[in-house]
């Protein structure tokens, strides 16, 4: 399937469920290579999922996945070069180059994929790493990271990487001496991660903060995690709610994951009620423009940015988003302008005035949440938008079709 077909404007409600975080479980896959076992409770069903599943069978490891649980056996884990096509299926395949380094003090592997939306060097992992003393061979798109001499470090990075925090984190897990990560980014997938790697004996402290320090151990044992939330899936969910939902419930959301996206829908004059891990949300007769500018976790997330950009068409007046995390993320904007939405384009800012009616019409997904924002601005066209590409949809969004048919929508998938 690689079409998504939907009937708009129809009402939503009821309640809709949230998945396991898919940027928090792309990196518990790779990091479970450190332990004898691993149980990973609450893993999503997605392409991302089964793409580091199928890494881990191409190196020896046995797994079991059901019931959203995956079960890991390392006992017979080989270290193998990994290779192209297997590492461009996501952007996620690095964490096996701080997994394996960490269990076998080696690893090869090709340039990994996912979605485009920016240069997103690796610049800052491999800084690190070299800081650690592994050294490092480029041979086109193949890194071998030869991690003999490996030693703990004190690393700055330039760039509040979550990929490079997590990635370094999971090398200095196993290496002698206490490596200190400063400027550290913050987001609560790095907390997941490190409570996975002291499950399994690991001794860090300070994941969440921007000072990380892992004293390294010798070897580590079985380990186990729950994945927490997936707050992107829960806020694009929310959006659905605030663009054309009555009562609305998300379930299983953590709220301080989530508070950057709910200080801009009390901004739009946008209620919402939380009872615990809910929220319940329905559409205002009208909505106040605000701005928005990514930023860092705790800041508005840069994978919510192009969903709401589909409020902002609706709102009335002129809003301002700013994108600064990525440069190239802008793949929905031409599509929305396609579908009727007013916006002029400065580089990276997107001016909206509003309210504009859309219409439902072909497009296409170019990224990940790309995709989401097409999807929710399916939701509120008149007539019927089909989208294409959206293998990019499915890399993110457990079973997206089910979980809003399940609430009132209309959406089919086609060939």
């Amino acid at each position: 399937m690689n079409k998504m077909i939907i009937e708009g404007n129809r009402e939503l409600s009821g309640t809709i469920k949230v998945s396991g975080a898919k940027n928090s479980v792309v990196a518990l896959i790779p990091a479970a290579i450190l332990s004898n076992e691993s149980t990973i409770y609450n893993v999503p069903n997605i392409s991302d999922t089964k793409s580091l599943i199928d890494i881990l069978e191409y190196l020896g490891v046995e797994t079991k996945y059901e019931h959203e649980t995956l079960y890991i056996n390392n006992s017979n884990i080989q270290n193998k070069e990994i290779p192209e096509s297997l590492a461009k299926k996501l952007r996620a395949s690095y964490y096996f180059m701080g997994a394996l380094i960490s269990r076998f003090k080696y690893a090869s592997l090709y340039f990994p994929g996912g979605c485009k939306i920016g240069t997103r060097p690796i610049d800052q992992h491999i800084k690190g790493f070299e800081k650690m003393g592994v050294k490092i061979t480029v041979d086109g798109d193949k890194y071998t990271l030869d991690a003999t001499n490996i030693h703990s470090a004190k690393i700055y990075l330039d760039v509040a990487s979550v990929g490079a925090t997590i990635n370094l984190m999971i090398a200095a897990t196993t290496t002698k001496g206490t490596t200190i990560i400063s400027n550290a980014a913050k987001e609560p997938e790095i907390v997941n991660i490190a409570s996975f790697l002291n499950s399994m004996g690991a001794r860090i402290i300070g994941a969440g903060s921007s000072v990380i320090k892992i004293e390294g151990v010798k070897e580590l044992k079985n380990g186990v995690i729950e994945t927490i939330p997936d707050r992107i899936e829960a806020g694009t969910y929310i959006i659905a709610g605030a663009l054309i939902g009555k009562n609305l419930t998300i379930d299983g959301i953590i709220k301080e994951h989530l508070d950057a996206l709910l200080s801009k829908l009390k901004d739009m004059d946008i209620e919402y009620v939380i009872d615990n891990n809910k929220i319940t949300i329905s559409r205002p007769k009208e909505y106040k423009p605000i701005n928005v500018k990514t930023l860092v976790f705790p800041g508005f997330p840069t994978d919510l940015g192009q969903p709401i950009q589909v409020l902002l068409t609706q709102a009335n007046g002129k809003s301002v988003f700013e994108e600064t995390i990525y440069e190239n993320r802008i793949g929905h904007i031409k599509y929305l302008e396609k579908m009727g939405a007013n916006i002029k384009l400065n580089n990276r800012t997107a001016y909206y005035v509003g309210p504009t009616p859309l219409i439902g019409t072909d497009v296409v997904a170019t990224d990940l949440r790309a995709g989401a924002s097409l999807v929710l601005a399916g939701l509120i066209a008149s007539g019927t938008t089909t989208i294409s590409e959206i293998n990019h949809i499915l890399r993110g969004y457990e079973d997206i079709v089910n979980k809003l048919n399940n609430v009132g929508a209309k959406i089919s998938l086609s060939e």
